[in-house]
Formats: structure tokens, C-alpha cells, sequence
């Protein structure tokens, strides 16, 4: 059963910076609680074909798994799926303006689960992964506003 997830926030900070930090692999163990190793497969910087390895614990469990650059308009948009993972995913980050220096920001994570992720239902899936981007966006504009 597909999981299909998007949480939002609002920093003050301008669209440029939010982007370029959370564009940037080497910043993803600083911003998402659960991902603790980030391993570049590719050349610096990300662009369309960039290979990152991650290593994250999700409900408990460990889950390696490489994420491809589908997609990028810097400043707008940065769209990657999940290869060699026990949950096939898309990640969506979207940016745009909310006001003078202030970006609003959209985390979309879309996919179908299988092995141990699979055998637990979707609405159970959605509920802890918007519990865990939640959490990541509040520590992304922590660190982005210097809170």
C-alpha cells in the first residue's frame, strides 16, 4: 500500500539559503533526527545523477539505501528517489516565498514499502513518517534561524 506524506514550515530565511543548505547531502545528518551517515557515491555538488549513500534507523530499524538526484532547480525544487532500499521512496523539497526574507518549505515523501516496512500498514507508515519530517523541518529552521 502506498505512503504518501508532505509536511511544510516556514523560516526566515531567504529561498537561496534554505535551498543551498538542504541541497547540500553534507548537511542531512545535522537537520534529519534519524539519517547518521551520509556517504558521497558522486562528485561535489549534487546535481541531476548524484549518487548519496545514507544510513538511518527508522521505527527501530537500520536502513541503508543510496538516493539518486532526480531533479533540480535550484532554488525551486530537488527531487530524489531511494535505490537499493527496503522502502522504494521519492523525496520532494520544494521552496517558495512566504513574505520578505522568509521561505516556505515542502517535504514530500512518496512511496511503496516492502520486507518488514511493507508488512506494516500505510496509515500507521504516514503517522510516524509525518511525526519524524515534522520534527525535521522544526530542527531544519532551528539551525537555519540560529535558534
Amino acid at each position: 500500500m502506498p505512503v504518501d506524506v508532505t509536511v511544510t514550515t516556514e523560516i526566515a530565511r531567504p529561498r537561496s539559503d534554505v535551498s543551498a543548505y538542504c541541497s547540500d547531502p553534507d548537511n542531512d545528518t545535522s537537520w534529519y533526527l534519524n539519517i547518521k551517515e551520509v556517504n558521497w557515491l558522486s562528485e561535489k555538488p549534487a546535481v541531476v545523477g548524484t549518487k548519496v549513500a545514507r544510513v538511518a534507523f527508522f521505527m527501530g530499524k537500520r536502513i541503508a539505501y543510496t538516493y539518486v538526484v532526480e531533479q533540480m532547480v535550484p532554488g525551486e525544487k530537488l527531487v530524489m528517489s531511494a535505490v537499493d532500499s527496503p522502502f522504494p521512496m521519492t523525496t520532494t523539497y520544494t521552496w517558495e516565498d512566504a513574505g520578505e526574507g522568509k521561505t516556505r518549505m515542502f517535504l514530500r515523501n512518496e512511496g511503496e514499502p516492502s520486507g518488514f516496512f511493507g508488512k506494516l500498514s500505510a496509515p500507521l507508515m504516514s503517522m510516524q513518517m509525518k511525526s519524524a519530517t515534522t520534527k525535521d523541518l522544526a530542527r531544519l529552521k532551528g539551525i537555519l534561524e540560529g535558534a
